[in-house]
């Protein structure tokens, strides 16, 4: 099985990426539905995370206001780094569920939509790695104008992340999104043969067929083994 990479930064255009691989029909595991799902109301993160902040980042329903989270993790990176580790086991095991639920589909190739791809070393499951990459002014200019915010609050959020150009460094595969949507929809394009190549034999030995086939070899040895010790 082909486990592929996707990650960027804040206001990049990795989501508009991961919607492109979904309308050509590539399963995506996105990270930020399975952080979303481990901060619900009563499950093991959201204890954690409300011990740890208080019940001041609760809405009335008792689920966690997550934009009031957000702004006090987003300027305080201690408090950032301690909220990482509260839910470091939890989101990397509710990946890991997704990625086995569509491994016993028998998809070959998967996309993990990670943000926190290199910082979470999940980019050691992935080959290959695609990075969505703009340049620092267009990042902050096109995050101020999505969450009408001002520049110091959105260079905070872009601060507290890894810096774009050291993700790219690491990339095997760059997607420049410094242009339109028509120019994103094109370089997507020229990515896909590359994504879509045949399957090496370890992806195949890792894919549900590549483990039937195993199971059956295996099983029609022993069956063979038998048979010609029988016959001695």
């Amino acid at each position: 099985m082909r486990v592929i990479g996707l990650t960027g930064g804040i206001a990049t255009g990795k989501s508009t990426v991961s919607n492109l691989f979904k309308a050509n029909g590539f399963p995506v595991v996105d990270a930020d539905v399975v952080a979303r799902d481990v901060l619900k109301k009563g499950t093991g993160g959201w204890r954690k995370v409300v011990a740890a902040f208080g019940e001041e980042i609760l809405l009335e329903n008792g689920e966690v206001d997550r934009p009031k989270l957000g702004q006090i993790v987003f300027t305080d990176p201690s408090k950032r780094q301690l909220l990482n580790r509260l839910l470091a086991s939890y989101i990397s095991y509710g990946i890991l569920w997704e990625v086995f639920k569509l491994w016993i589909k028998g998809c070959n190739t998967i996309i993990l939509d990670v943000p926190l791809l290199f910082e979470a070393k999940m980019d050691r499951w992935t080959n290959p790695i695609i990075v969505v990459w703009v340049d620092p002014e267009t990042q902050l200019k096109r995050l101020m104008e999505r969450d009408r915010t001002s520049a110091q609050d959105a260079q905070n959020r872009i601060n507290a992340q890894m810096p774009l150009d050291e993700k790219r460094s690491k990339a095997d595969i760059v997607i420049d999104n410094n242009g339109s949507l028509e120019d994103l929809n094109e370089n997507f394009r020229k990515i896909l043969d590359q994504v879509t190549k045949p399957l090496t034999w370890t992806e195949f030995w890792l894919s549900r067929q590549g483990a039937i086939v195993a199971v059956v070899s295996i099983f029609s040895g022993v069956l063979g083994c038998k048979k010609l010790v029988a016959r001695l």
